[in-house]
């Protein structure tokens, strides 16, 4: 017996809009835009690139894994700092060309710098940024032992 497949080819817009099989359009790079929020919240936490195998693993785990375009290889979301995402909710747009995942991190980081969003600066008035994400929830020199 074998199994159905977790990806379909692509199929005209009624059934990318409408139908009920995941139909993922990777780039010509083969990945595919990602945004990360967390399930409880909504706050947005991070923004990455998947590529096939790194959404398949995502889907088969139920942890967010994603595709390091800087290092070229998958990168499971807290293999190195602890702060795994947990996946309760995999949505896709309705063109199916962009992935939304909504994670539980507790009281973990999405960031790399140790803050719990990617985006915790804002730009002001003056046109700067400035700070709005709260504390760091780690100090990266000491989990990653670089700067």
């Amino acid at each position: 017996m074998t199994a159905e497949p977790l990806f379909f080819p692509r199929g005209d817009k009624a059934s990318l809009e409408l139908g009920d099989t995941l139909q993922p359009k990777f780039d010509a790079a083969g990945l595919i835009p990602c945004i990360t929020a967390d399930a409880q919240t909504n706050e947005v936490l991070m923004f990455a690139f998947m590529n096939e195998e790194a959404l398949r693993h995502t889907i088969e785990s139920g942890k967010a894994t994603y595709f390091s375009r800087s290092r070229n290889k998958l990168w499971l979301k807290g293999e190195e700092s602890g702060n795994f995402q947990y996946v309760r909710e995999l949505r896709t747009d309705c063109d199916q060309d962009i992935i939304l995942l909504k994670v539980d991190i507790g009281d973990g980081a999405a960031c790399h710098t140790g803050y719990r969003s990617c985006f915790y600066r804002r730009l002001n008035a003056n046109r700067r940024l400035e700070m709005a994400g709260g504390e760091k929830k780690f100090d990266p020199a000491a989990v990653y032992g670089r700067k």
